[in-house]
């Protein structure tokens, strides 16, 4: 083990001073910090960590687009699935699988959700410990941030993680959980303690207010970790930029005038394509914070259930759509709904991409994690509680096998949740309650 390795561990990170706060920025996993085999820490022998990613998109799928005709490996990839098709070798689609309500009324974009996360359907609209709460409670417990948690619609009640206390509000601003991560490491509330201004780290850059530790730094590592983190603090000064722009005032234009107030149910509907905006800054942001083992586990959620996202030049929004589009004849499913689901997807596709390209060892950040991606419901224009479409994304460091479609018809979806629990070491054996319980994992997802 060289003497750098002695130095920069797993836990390392560089600190400073920004306008009188403090500022951190975490390290990536450098080579100099690994055996010589880069799957373990050459300090601990300690395997590179596993990380877990929930991703939530509203209102399901055409069933016409998406289910597959075959099931196993070599499944022709459907119209729906698309954006995904570089991936489905390192992906598992899961379809069939519903939700049973054993008697209680369908509070419908709830009492799915409820069932697939928590394994469990009740009157009262309780919903605690969802999979990736428990999960962040595995893996996640000696971390900076337990689970970091977005909302891409704005809307802080758009989350499906809950812990024991219930549910957790997503974060709705990029540039706040940008100073949460490069910030200070605790905030008192009740404190007089002063918190770097967001707008100067990003125009400034959080970077240089910890320069004289980076250039220490690259003194002591090698060339292959020199090139590294040069490819990282370049990743992270780009992000910082794209930043910037949310805080420049646009140019006027002439021909710009105030549209007339929507009318919806009296709450604008921001467009799919700002929110998919928001949506690549929280994945950067988060694939910074996986990388830096500054948090294991991360949900990023499109918007609520019942959406209100819109197309630019139409005002009603997807889940009207779902409503009120009837399906093409020919195709099969409606076909504005469709472009909003290729766009859900298309993001997807640039998150696990920006994971993937983060190289860690002897494989990639997403080799070491998996993305498991959820709906809540299954057929969009009867808001089902059939053939659930489920996907998961990653290697979660060689615990779960990829590139299948796999069906479980009339199945409980909580055999999908079960599996990916025991995949992230969950020490559970059964998971749900009533019609709801799963005992047996899905052969031939764990390895």
């Amino acid at each position: 083990m060289s003497s750098s390795s002695k130095m920069w561990t797993r836990r390392a990170a560089l600190r400073g001073l920004m306008a009188g706060g403090a500022v951190t920025v975490g390290l990536p996993v450098l080579d100099c910090m690994l055996n010589e085999n880069g799957n373990a820490f050459a300090a601990t022998g300690a395997p590179l960590p596993t990380r877990f990613a929930s991703w939530f998109w509203p209102l399901g799928l055409g069933e016409a687009e998406w289910r597959p005709q075959t099931v196993g490996k070599n499944y022709e990839m459907p119209t729906g699935l698309a954006p995904l098709r570089p991936f489905q070798s390192r992906m598992n689609l899961f379809s069939g699988s519903q939700v049973f309500l054993d008697g209680v009324a369908n509070q419908t974009h709830f009492t799915g959700m409820q069932g697939l996360m928590t394994g469990k359907v009740t009157s009262s609209g309780d919903y605690f410990n969802s999979i990736d709460g428990i999960i962040a409670d595995r893996i996640g417990a000696r971390s900076r941030f337990k689970s970091l948690v977005a909302s891409c619609n704005g809307d802080p009640k758009a989350s499906w993680t809950a812990f024991a206390g219930g549910k957790v509000p997503a974060e709705t601003s990029p540039m706040a959980m940008y100073t949460r991560i490069f910030g200070p490491e605790f905030a008192d509330p009740n404190a007089a303690t002063f918190v770097p201004d967001p707008e100067t780290m990003v125009r400034k850059s959080v970077l240089s207010g910890v320069s004289e530790q980076r250039q220490k730094l690259n003194k002591l590592v090698g060339a292959g970790d020199k090139q590294k983190l040069d490819y990282y603090f370049s990743a992270l000064r780009a992000l910082e930029q794209k930043l910037q722009i949310q805080l420049e005032k646009p140019a006027p234009l002439p021909a710009c005038k105030k549209p007339d107030a929507l009318t919806d149910d009296g709450h604008p509907a921001p467009l799919a394509s700002e929110a998919m905006a928001r949506h690549d800054l929280f994945g950067a942001l988060m694939a910074h914070a996986l990388a830096c083992d500054q948090t294991r586990v991360v949900n990023i959620n499109i918007s609520q259930g019942m959406t209100e996202l819109r197309r630019e030049g139409d005002a009603t929004s997807h889940h009207s759509l779902t409503h009120e589009e009837p399906i093409d004849l020919k195709l099969g499913y409606q076909i504005k709904c469709a472009w909003f689901q290729q766009l859900y997807f298309k993001a997807l596709h640039d998150f696990a991409a920006t994971l993937d390209s983060i190289q860690e060892g002897d494989g990639t950040l997403l080799d070491h994690m998996t993305v498991f991606a959820f709906t809540d419901h299954g057929a969009p224009r009867v808001h089902s509680l059939l053939n659930y479409p489920m996907i998961t994304i990653g290697g979660a460091n060689g615990a779960i096998k990829s590139g299948n479609h796999f069906a479980t018809p009339g199945e409980a979806t909580t055999r999908v949740t079960l599996t990916i629990q025991q995949a992230m070491g969950v020490p559970v054996s059964s998971w749900g309650v009533g019609s709801n319980q799963a005992s047996v994992p899905i052969s031939g997802v764990l390895a």
